[in-house]
């Protein structure tokens, strides 16, 4: 019996420039706390002008998980927070009850025609936690462990797994590996977490003896040890974690577990009240809120 749920194919999706959006999705909403998953480039943006830039937003009640493959990309936000993100670092910034942002491509990129590639996640906060109060915090790819095998390496960005536990604080179980297998090795997916999936970013696996290509995200089903295979050299993330205490509603940027918070963020996002979505200093543009 396969220990496979859904795989997921991505829909491509234009936020200024194309990205491969895998969650939310309508076979699967969310893979433990993890509620949107959007996989960016590789994309080479013009020397002129702002394409790729990411104009100040806002969000409320997730953190987003920024991970990067190439490229640089550089974050502002309402906090004060002035942070360049490079390959392998964890940008984590939790909204709670509100924070603004801007993401742009850094002009020594641009200039230099560097391809930008990497994963944007949001993971829903608890709901105990939906209204804490913002955060920012930037790890650099040093910090986070690194575990070598034969023919494997897994960079540990989030949780415990392959006997390591990355510093990054998270407010539930998350799980969120960078993994690499060579030719013909193999590993297994144990079932530390209640919720696991698999996204190939390059190569193949066969996953319990099933083949899948690159840009699947594979959810595995609960409880089962799986036993994965690369063909050929793959890199693929492991992600996963406890489920969400309650389903959650996505509206633009803002995740929450009712509508009427959805609401209030709106409105105040609407008005630009200032103690709700601070501006983020040095920027003087935003994100209008897109008609309903």
């Amino acid at each position: 019996m396969s220990s496979i749920s859904h795989i997921i194919h991505a829909h491509v999706r234009d936020i200024g420039f194309p990205v491969r959006r895998l969650l939310p999705a309508a076979e699967v909403r969310t893979v433990g706390p993890f509620v949107f998953f959007d996989h960016m480039g590789p994309y080479t943006f013009s020397t002129e002008g702002s394409s790729g830039d990411v104009r100040p937003h806002p969000h409320i009640g997730l953190a987003t998980v920024t991970y990067l493959f190439s490229g640089a990309m550089m974050h502002r936000d309402s906090l004060g927070s002035v942070q360049r993100i490079v390959p392998g670092d964890i940008n984590w910034m939790t909204s709670g009850r509100g924070i603004t942002h801007s993401e742009r491509v850094p002009e020594d990129i641009r200039q230099q025609g560097v391809a930008v590639q990497g994963l944007q996640m949001w993971v829903a906060l608890p709901q105990k936690d939906e209204e804490t109060t913002p955060g920012f915090w930037h790890y650099p790819e040093a910090d986070l462990p690194f575990v070598q095998l034969e023919g494997a390496t897994y960079h540990v960005l989030v949780g415990t797994a392959f006997g390591q536990t990355s510093p990054v604080k998270t407010h539930s179980d998350t799980l969120y590996v960078s993994a690499r297998l060579a030719a013909g090795t193999s590993m297994q997916v144990t079932p530390d977490y209640a919720e696991r999936a698999i996204y190939i970013i390059s190569g193949a696996l066969t996953v319990d003896g099933q083949a899948v290509d690159q840009g699947a995200l594979i959810v595995l089903k609960s409880g089962s040890t799986v036993t994965v295979v690369a063909p050929r050299d793959t890199a693929f993330m492991i992600l996963g974690g406890e489920p969400l205490d309650g389903p959650r509603f996505l509206w633009w940027n803002f995740v929450a577990s009712t509508k009427e918070r959805i609401e209030r963020a709106k409105l105040a996002w609407l008005n630009q009240e200032q103690n709700i979505f601070p501006s983020v200093p040095g920027e003087t543009e935003f994100i209008p809120l897109p008609q309903s």
